[in-house]
């Protein structure tokens, strides 16, 4: 219909060119690759990454132990919240074996990567050392002073007021 409104002759199209070389398959294109790209092939396939493997190692609390041979471990992280830019910690529960029986709830234990035991376990938990206290009581070193706390001296002078 818009050709019909202008009324422009068709032998004006006619004269119109829109043939290129590439069309008529005239254009020059090498079927063999430059060198300099085969020797970028060959050097990537020679070297070989091994696939970063994320996430072997874990560490958490037991919270269940009623199964046999498994305990449920949470497994705290922090992480930035999306909108609010704060650090918060999320939560995991995870499925651990464990052959001997050995932990208790609460125990802190470590998980490991594993091949597929079951369907949701693929992990090994591995007992983690109990932290030693470096610091001492303050009750120890203010012995070792000889100097009383001043709150020690006010209950002895609370109950001696009170008597």
């Amino acid at each position: 219909m818009f050709l019909l409104q202008l009324q422009l002759p068709l032998s004006q199209f006619k004269s119109l060119n829109l043939s290129t070389p590439f069309l008529h398959g005239t254009s020059v294109v090498s079927a063999k690759p430059s060198s300099s790209t085969t020797i970028h092939h060959q050097q990537q396939r020679h070297t070989y990454l091994p696939p970063i493997r994320a996430m072997r190692s874990l560490q958490g609390r037991v919270i269940c132990t009623a199964n046999d041979k498994t305990v449920n471990v949470e497994v705290t992280r922090l992480a930035p919240h999306p909108k609010y830019k704060r650090r918060v910690r999320k939560k995991k529960k995870f499925q651990a074996h464990d052959p001997e029986n050995q932990f208790q709830i609460g125990d802190l234990v470590q998980l490991e990567k594993c091949k597929p035991i079951s369907k949701k376990k693929t992990f090994l938990a591995i007992p983690v050392p109990k932290r030693t206290a470096a610091k001492q009581p303050k009750e120890s070193a203010t012995q070792d002073i000889g100097i009383p706390l001043e709150s020690d001296f006010s209950s002895q002078v609370l109950s001696e007021n009170v008597c």
